[in-house]
């Protein structure tokens, strides 16, 4: 009996042991996790606080007072304490990183290219302390807008006017805001970035067109196409009676007069649809501006089709992959329900090398486009009248194919390739008179 108390004294010792082992091994995996995030974390500050100049003044800090101090050199320990003196005046610049509210404030999202978008950049001090002064960097697309802010008192706030130029046709990134403090020697420097940020979408230009309703395309409920139908709303004729008919299609005037059973028929009608293709190959355009002239005519098409209630279609080819064995459906289909969203849209379109020509896009597109009446062919003055041609094939015999060609060294003309109708413009204010010569002649 003493030997087995014994016993159990024994293992109640070990177990208290083993766990106190555990405890300690636990608590110094969690210490050393801490100490390794928070040594991480300060590497990670010091490299974006410190600048080059800084390092190397904390250098002569350092090695000066330690080699002065150990050999007796006093001019080493002077410029030790001259280098520890200016680190710790640098200190108080970079204090109230985190006093700032800033907001961005844009009058207009969307301008129209050659124009400029105004706006404020609102720096508040939240703080009731006075915030030294201080430098924002605001950027504005590819570049950086440096802001001065100047000593503010407790919960007030300074405005600073902005003027954005809307020179090329694009998106602009304006923000995040990133609030600044640096020392007057620029050694250390302090950043806080602000998550508000705006697009800022500059349209291409656009002209207001003839409405297309009086020429091209006439209907209310659909436009009447040359397939025959045994059920739609635009009556054809009557024929005889063929097995399968439905019989509520039986024409029983036609039956009595004839003595036999007579079936009407009629014409398939299909919404007025609107196709807008816009070539965007490198080798279609003479250079950039051309491209430009050519998605203005293509966005002004657009909303003279969606202001007559058409169901516009902007198509633009993808960029191929490097290692694309065979043409895949590379197109774009660019959002059109509104005339903001085709701007929007068309704000973001950029030629380059590595696309589908405008036939092959036409071909992609007319075979999948179904109720398309109206199609444009949008492009530049490299394109051949075979090639204009190949692509007005591309879709079906009832629909309107119509091909604008850019060329900025030409004078506008009319003139006509088999059946599709060409409009060779040189500036935009072309295509108007252009088109309405189209729609009557």
């Amino acid at each position: 009996m003493t030997f087995t108390g014994g016993n159990r004294h024994t293992r109640t010792t070990v177990g208290s042991t083993a766990q106190h082992s555990t405890s300690v091994a636990v608590r110094s995996a969690l210490a050393w996790r801490r100490l390794s995030r928070g040594t991480a974390s300060t590497v990670r500050t010091l490299r974006a606080s410190v600048r080059a100049q800084g390092w190397l003044t904390i250098g002569f800090a350092t090695v000066g007072l330690a080699v002065g101090v150990a050999f007796g050199w006093a001019e080493l320990v002077v410029a030790g304490i001259v280098a520890a003196v200016l680190i710790v005046a640098a200190m108080p610049f970079l204090y109230g990183v985190k006093a700032y509210r800033v907001a961005l404030d844009l009058e207009h999202s969307r301008i129209v290219v050659g124009d400029a978008a105004e706006g404020a950049l609102v720096i508040t001090n939240i703080g009731k302390r006075v915030a030294l002064p201080g430098v924002i960097d605001l950027p504005v697309g590819e570049g950086i807008l440096e802001v001065e802010v100047p000593l503010l008192r407790g919960e007030t706030s300074h405005a600073e006017a902005m003027h954005i130029p809307g020179d090329k046709r694009g998106i602009i990134s304006v923000g995040p805001a990133r609030t600044v403090r640096k020392d007057v020697l620029g050694m250390f420097r302090r950043e806080r970035t602000w998550q508000d940020a705006e697009t800022l979408f500059v349209h291409p230009r656009t002209l207001i067109l003839p409405s297309m309703s009086s020429g091209l395309i006439r209907d209310l409920e659909g436009q009447a196409s040359r397939v025959i139908v045994p059920d739609d709303l635009s009556f054809h004729a009557i024929r005889d009676y063929q097995i399968g008919d439905s019989r509520r299609h039986v024409h029983w005037k036609s039956t009595a007069k004839t003595g036999k059973l007579m079936v009407r028929q009629y014409e398939e009608t299909r919404r007025s649809g609107i196709s807008i293709v816009l070539a965007m190959g490198e080798g279609e355009y003479r250079d950039a501006d051309e491209f430009e002239l050519a998605v203005s005519a293509a966005g002004s098409l657009g909303l003279r089709g969606l202001h007559d209630g058409r169901d516009v279609q902007c198509v633009v080819p993808a960029e191929m992959p490097e290692l694309a064995v065979m043409p895949d459906d590379l197109t774009r289909v660019l959002a059109a329900r509104s005339p903001r969203m085709l701007l929007d849209q068309l704000s973001s379109v950029t030629f380059g090398p590595r696309v589908h020509g405008l036939v092959e896009t036409a071909q992609l597109v007319g075979s999948k486009q179904a109720h398309a009446s109206l199609a444009f062919l949008v492009c530049g003055s490299s394109l051949t009248s075979r090639e204009i041609q190949r692509a007005s094939l591309a879709f079906s015999p009832e629909v309107t194919v119509v091909a604008v060609v850019c060329d900025q060294h030409a004078e506008p003309a009319f003139w006509s390739i088999g059946n599709t109708p060409v409009l060779s413009i040189g500036i935009l204010d072309d295509l108007p008179h252009l088109l309405m010569r189209s729609i009557h002649g």
